[in-house]
């Protein structure tokens, strides 16, 4: 059975003309998925036809198979913003339940010719929709004229004959490899949230901080510190972001701490956003707090150096 609630949410996007779609998670909106959309754009001018992407969530594997865990690389209300951004004309957030996952993938595509128009259908190889991911491509391009819609697959953008995808993005973000991270996003990786009060051991120690809280869903990189930019209001600053336990203080929840370049005031409460440039080390226990307080004055000098040299990072 077709849920209401797919219906609605497809048809609250439906462009008001036929149209070009393309389907899938698009968790990261990685380089991957801008090539993706690209194309998808470009098909769609050919072929005069707006353009649609519908994207999955939350991540499937969380309905099929409920005990993992899953971390989205950004939120949702990002994926959407950012697949926007790139020019797409609707951008459709279909929630993936349990009665979704059980529908064939004749009826699955039905139900988007039905509420969207689609008249072409973008896919990459490895496509597969409906029940069973019976769907792939080679079922897709025999259901295409039987159904009215045209089936266009796509080669998935790839570098040094790897594919350019979230389990790239994913493994360098566990390494902490955030030059490699944001190569394969195109844009820095960030973390973003409110400011919330923390234990303020920072300004006792005279490195102040700023504690974001983030949904405990998102990714983050390996614990260690960080050289990062950050957002605050219409100001910009150069800082440095620890992300870990705080094992010198034996905390066990993970924190996002930030120290800001040459802010002075009070923050709290106020959004913050940070930009993950460069690994500067991993985080470590130290045997005193003084010990800490010497490598803290180090870290902050090597992200003034980071930023000297290349101030457009």
């Amino acid at each position: 059975m077709i849920t209401q609630l797919a219906r609605s949410e497809l048809g609250r996007a439906a462009p008001g003309r036929p149209s070009a779609v393309t389907i899938g998670k698009f968790d990261g909106v990685h380089r991957g998925h801008q090539h993706l959309v690209e194309l998808l754009l470009a098909q769609a001018r050919e072929h005069d036809l707006a353009s649609v992407v519908v994207t999955l969530h939350p991540h499937p594997i969380s309905v099929l198979r409920p005990g993992v865990r899953i971390s989205y690389l950004c939120s949702l209300e990002e994926r959407v913003s950012l697949l926007e951004g790139l020019g797409v004309e609707k951008v459709a957030v279909l929630s993936f339940t349990s009665e979704l996952a059980q529908l064939s993938y004749q009826d699955f595509v039905s139900l988007i010719i039905e509420q969207l128009d689609m008249r072409l259908l973008l896919a990459g190889p490895d496509m597969a929709l409906g029940r069973d991911r019976a769907g792939n491509v080679d079922a897709l391009r025999e259901l295409a004229p039987k159904m009215g819609f045209e089936l266009s697959v796509v080669e998935l953008l790839s570098e040094d004959d790897v594919k350019v995808g979230s389990g790239a993005v994913r493994e360098a973000l566990a390494a902490g490899e955030m030059e490699t991270v944001n190569q394969l996003l195109g844009r820095p990786f960030a973390l973003h949230g409110p400011v919330v009060l923390g234990a303020e051991r920072g300004k006792t120690i005279g490195f102040p901080t700023a504690n974001i809280a983030i949904g405990q869903d998102l990714a983050l990189p390996s614990f260690g510190v960080y050289v990062t930019r950050a957002y605050l209001g219409e100001s910009t600053y150069g800082s440095v972001t620890n992300i870990g336990q705080r094992p010198t203080f034996e905390d066990d929840r993970p924190t996002i701490e930030t120290h800001l370049l040459d802010f002075e005031g009070d923050c709290y409460e106020q959004e913050l956003r940070i930009e993950l440039l460069h690994r500067l080390r991993a985080e470590v226990r130290f045997d005193s707090v003084d010990a800490l307080k010497a490598q803290i004055a180090k870290d902050v000098e090597t992200a003034r150096d980071y930023f000297q040299k290349e101030p457009g990072r």
